[in-house]
């Protein structure tokens, strides 16, 4: 269903009947905010999302003050040198009348805070799962509790999503651990797939969240090559050759130089083009754990004792 006025897509009549009501997140402001956006040269797919997250962010501030603040509360602070993207969002959200409760306007400085809180917290919300396609990022979405999860590249819990679940729910992440966790120990997500090589996760932690990763994991697997750093010409074959080092190590070959090779034997999805890890089904009525194991992208199944065979069963 598409709204007449913005042209914004609604993936089902449910969600355009609940996004019609007058607390959410379509209220009039927002669809006449979504529809000026039709008239501001943005080319850059980023920088689309980016202003729909603006406006989403500011009619938040109009229906939901409290929501509002727990949102600026989250990580991320305004740049002292805005980008030339940042500047080109603010002009554009700057030329949109501002919505009820902030009649002053939007400041350069709550532009910039409100972007870094959207880089650094929001979750990518993925296509289906095929085996013979790279998955994309269908939505993004910024859930405030779980965005206290820190990571490590050896979680001890992964999220599940399910999009294409019941109206109603088809928002809702969940968080399961992967294994039994030990009491007083920190639950960690990892916030990319956990079979990435070295190079990538601190590029993209880094980039994305400002901080260089020290975890058990990463003070292994910096020692495994010392050419991570040569010129950005030589990045892509370095990387394959990193990468077929990992699959060496993860497979067990020197569990010596990797003492983590276990995880990835058993909590690390096998299936072709897939790269998500496995967490037990929760637990039955009677609290009895499940001896079930599911994949958080693909959606296998298997059962524990086959995790070290060649048994599984597909959804």
């Amino acid at each position: 269903m598409t709204c007449p006025s913005c042209w914004i897509s609604f993936c089902s009549n449910g969600c355009a009947s609940l996004a019609a009501s007058s607390s959410s997140s379509h209220t009039p402001w927002s669809c006449r905010a979504l529809a000026h956006l039709r008239t501001f040269a943005v080319a850059d797919a980023d920088l689309l999302f980016q202003a729909n997250f603006l406006i989403a962010a500011l009619n938040l501030a109009a229906v939901s003050s409290p929501s509002f603040l727990r949102l600026m509360s989250l990580q991320g602070l305004s740049s002292e040198n805005p980008s030339p993207e940042t500047l080109n969002l603010h002009s554009f959200i700057s030329s949109v009348p501002p919505p009820k409760g902030l009649e002053c306007g939007v400041s350069l400085e709550m532009t910039s805070a409100l972007l870094a809180k959207d880089k650094q917290n929001a979750f990518g919300l993925m296509e289906p799962f095929r085996e013979d396609k790279e998955r994309s990022v269908r939505a993004y979405g910024i859930y405030p509790t779980a965005s206290f999860f820190n990571h490590d590249c050896l979680p001890n819990a992964c999220r599940f999503d399910y999009l294409d679940g019941p109206d109603g729910k088809n928002t809702d992440i969940i968080i399961r651990a992967i294994h039994d966790i030990p009491q007083e120990r920190e639950v960690c997500l990892s916030y990319f797939p956990v079979n990435w090589v070295y190079a990538d996760r601190q590029r993209r932690l880094s980039e994305d969240y400002g901080f260089v990763c020290k975890c058990d994991r990463c003070e292994v697997e910096k020692n495994w090559k010392d050419d991570d750093d040569d010129d950005a010409g030589e990045e892509e074959g370095m990387e394959e050759e990193d990468g077929d080092d990992s699959d060496e190590r993860m497979n067990g070959s020197d569990d010596g130089d990797f003492p983590h090779a276990y995880f990835f034997v058993r909590y690390l999805c096998d299936r072709e083009n897939c790269g998500g890890t496995l967490a037990p089904l929760p637990t039955s009525p009677d609290g009895m754990p499940s001896d079930v194991m599911e994949c958080n992208v693909c959606g296998r199944l298997r059962k524990e004792e086959d995790l070290d065979g060649d048994g599984a069963e597909d959804n």
